[in-house]
């Protein structure tokens, strides 16, 4: 993309869009990382077992939805 093309709104909203895709591959990296180190206790097969399965699930739930509660507090902050 072109920077000189842009007017100022445009390159406004599109260092937005970016800046939220990036926040949102670091929340996925970090789930990732904090889920896996959680629930998977030992060398994984070619399957997760099935409690391994549901920890997944429940820590990347409360995981989102904690950080959606962060998120709503900081908006309210500004």
């Amino acid at each position: 993309m072109d920077p000189s093309a842009l007017n100022n709104a445009e390159l406004v909203q599109f260092i937005n869009q970016e800046k939220e895709r990036a926040m949102a591959n670091e929340m996925v990296a970090k789930l990732t990382t904090v889920c896996w180190d959680k629930c998977i206790t030992g060398t994984p097969g070619s399957k997760f077992s099935s409690s391994e399965q549901s920890c997944l699930s429940n820590c990347a739930r409360r995981y989102l939805d904690l950080s959606i509660i962060i998120m709503k507090r900081f908006q309210n902050m500004q």
